[in-house]
């Protein structure tokens, strides 16, 4: 799939001082490798003599046998022209020996990128055979394998689809690692040849190490460590092969596996490159330092490199609002303690005596009132001043509103029951609508009319109104204008409905008594409805939300991919099949033409519906996505959806 670079950490088995037999091994990973679409493969630190060959670095045949090693990589690497090889090797420079990457593609020594930090202390003794990078001069080449070749650790390799860089083992560990100045200069990928050594809690470290620099330099690192046939006199090597992007890994390698090792994963480059545009902090770091004005950028041709690959190898989460497993239940603690205390703050600042909500029945007002009681327990007010105000219209059932009052009574607040019914007929009459014609007019009178009631309660018992709505609703404009659209705090505003339906089951889980969790989970099992449309002859709800607007998982899919990494719809339509193909039992399966279809309905509406964030209440934001118009999410409301909703036509 174009946008996304297929990379491979590889750990193959060595012998120490075995270069023929490490070549062969090499070559034999790299042609598995190739046949499993990868584009850049990264070897281990040394992996042409082993790393653990101590003095015998020293020695001229040891650096002519690596050098030859390397030739026969060169030359295996002319059948391969998809593929881009990083290995390791001693490479000589004048009188010093360098601890080196070589970069090789389609038989050409494209770059040799040096080691700059040397680890002299406890177990490790670089220094007695290597000299650090910072010894070379700045235009330094070395004459290899038959070629005039950069010798560098400031060195960025550029293709047509990518731009990456090498550092080796202990750069990362210094307290500025090369791969920070790399990135700065615009290397989107990191590649790291190591050979470090087991010691129990390191590997913990290393992870969090890795995952660290990628999230900080906005950028993916690819990691590979030295693992069987290494010496064990004195150390164990457990073989590391990772991949991150952007603080989170993509893919770990088994450690201690007496079999070599090829850990391949999908690289989101559009991802990266969104990240950087819009955080200006790292723009100011690259343009502060100026380090790009210190490399050397090398060419390479891959005009036959296989980016667009037909399935990536990489999860797409249908539900990327919501964590699998055990995080989503911190994930959920997360959240209403962050709701609750910016509402917390709200009621101080204001000196206000209550809080005013609707309480219809549905997913979002139950929310909305559930961080409204653990505002007030941490704040130590009394329940009393929550003002749940249930306003049975002409679409409200028997089942939400009973809900509604049950869930009132067991959270211990004031209820307060306004039946809308005869102000809206008189509102009908006044208006010249006949009130038997269900349009839009019929629908948003009711929902202005409970805004209206809510306000002037909210003036008379000395309070402010909590709005229930949330981000799916916002982004798809599923709100009345001056009707629900409008609080005094929106509370739900950056939290999805698909992730709305997780905390009112985690709380009904963890946090209800008996009874109210009866409650909750029957609101999280009712259809989500507006319910401004009267219920069929047996009381059921007729106006079903996600049978007129689509899927909320489809929408709340199509929403993350477009604030989180602004991708065009075609992207979006390509991972959305693989992230409802049935692979993922917490959603259904959507054929192709239904996730083109809701994926048009979702741009039109999305584009069409700014006027109504534009001018939205004061709501936390909690999540790396938000609509607020002072936050993440500033657009013209008149913006043109044309070229979006094209591309959707060419799906």
């Amino acid at each position: 799939m174009s946008g996304f670079l297929r990379v491979a950490a590889i750990v193959p088995s060595v012998r120490v001082a075995d270069f023929g037999y490490n070549a062969e091994q090499i070559i034999a990973l790299m042609t598995r490798a190739d046949g499993a679409g990868v584009e850049v493969a990264c070897f281990p630190e040394l992996c042409l003599t082993a790393y653990t060959c101590q003095d015998l670095f020293a020695h001229e045949l040891l650096i002519d046998q690596a050098e030859t090693a390397l030739l026969r990589v060169m030359e295996f690497s002319r059948s391969l022209p998809r593929l881009i090889t990083i290995v390791g090797l001693p490479i000589l420079y004048g009188n010093r020996l360098y601890n080196c990457a070589a970069v090789v593609h389609q038989g050409r020594l494209c770059g040799i990128v040096p080691k700059t930090y040397l680890p002299n202390y406890k177990e490790f003794y670089e220094q007695r055979w290597f000299a650090s990078a910072d010894t070379l001069p700045a235009d330094a080449e070395v004459l290899i394998c038959g070629q005039s070749v950069p010798i560098s650790p400031q060195l960025l390799f550029h293709t047509e689809y990518c731009t990456f860089a090498i550092e080796i083992c202990e750069d990362l560990w210094a307290p500025i690692p090369p791969s920070s100045y790399h990135a700065l200069a615009g290397a989107e990928v990191i590649f790291n040849l190591s050979a470090s050594n087991e010691l129990i809690g390191k590997a913990t470290y290393l992870h969090n190490l890795i995952a660290g620099q990628s999230a900080r330099s906005l950028c993916a690192y690819v990691y590979s460590s030295c693992g069987y046939g290494e010496s064990t006199q004195d150390l164990v090597f457990g073989g590391h092969a990772l991949v991150a992007e952007s603080g989170r890994f993509l893919a770990k390698g088994q450690r201690f596996s007496m079999q070599p090792q090829i850990i391949t994963a999908d690289i989101d480059l559009n991802a990266i490159r969104l990240d950087r545009r819009v955080n200006t902090t790292y723009a100011h770091s690259s343009a502060h330092n100026h380090v790009a004005d210190h490399y050397r950028t090398i060419d390479i041709d891959m005009t036959e490199m296989q980016t667009g690959q037909s399935s990536l190898q990489r999860i797409v989460d249908p539900l990327p609002f919501v964590p699998a497993g055990n995080a989503l239940d911190e994930r959920c603690e997360e959240i209403i303690c962050m709701q609750s205390e910016a509402l917390a703050k709200r009621i101080e600042h204001t000196h206000a005596k209550t809080v005013v909500l609707g309480i219809s029945g549905g997913l979002d007002s139950t929310l909305a009132l559930l961080v409204c009681v653990h505002a007030f327990d941490r704040l130590q007010m009394d329940r009393r001043g929550i003002i749940g105000i249930t306003m049975p219209g002409f679409g409200t059932t028997d089942r939400t509103y009973t809900n509604a009052l049950d869930l009132m009574k067991g959270l211990g607040i004031t209820i307060r029951e306004i039946s809308i019914r005869e102000a809206c007929e008189l509102h009908f009459r006044d208006l010249g609508h006949d009130g038997k014609t269900h349009d839009v007019t019929y629908e948003n009178v009711q929902a202005r009319e409970r805004t209206q009631i809510l306000m002037d309660a909210a003036n008379q018992m000395g309070g402010f109104v909590v709005g229930t709505g949330d981000l799916s609703e916002l982004a798809l404009g599923w709100a009345t204008y001056a009707g629900d659209h409008i609080s005094m705090y929106g509370l739900n505003a950056s939290i999805p409905k698909t992730l709305v339906r997780h905390l009112v089951s985690w709380m009904a889980r963890t946090i209800a008594d008996d009874y109210s969790a009866k409650t909750l989970l029957d609101i999280v099992a009712t259809p989500i409805s507006p319910e401004l449309i009267p219920a069929d002859e047996d009381g059921n709800i007729t106006q079903k939300t996600e049978d007129l607007v689509g899927p909320y998982e489809l929408h709340d899919f199509f929403l993350y991919h477009t604030l989180r990494y602004g991708r065009r719809p075609a992207t979006i339509y390509a991972l959305a099949r693989m992230a409802f193909d049935g692979h993922d039992d917490r959603v259904p399966v959507y054929e192709e033409d239904v996730i083109k279809h809701w994926l048009q309905v979702f741009f039109r509406r999305f584009f069409a519906q700014q006027f109504k964030r534009s001018c939205l209440p004061d709501g936390p934001k909690v999540g790396s996505c938000s609509l607020s118009p002072r936050g993440d999410w500033r657009m013209p409301s008149d913006a043109c959806s044309t070229a979006w909703l094209d591309e959707c036509a060419k799906l």
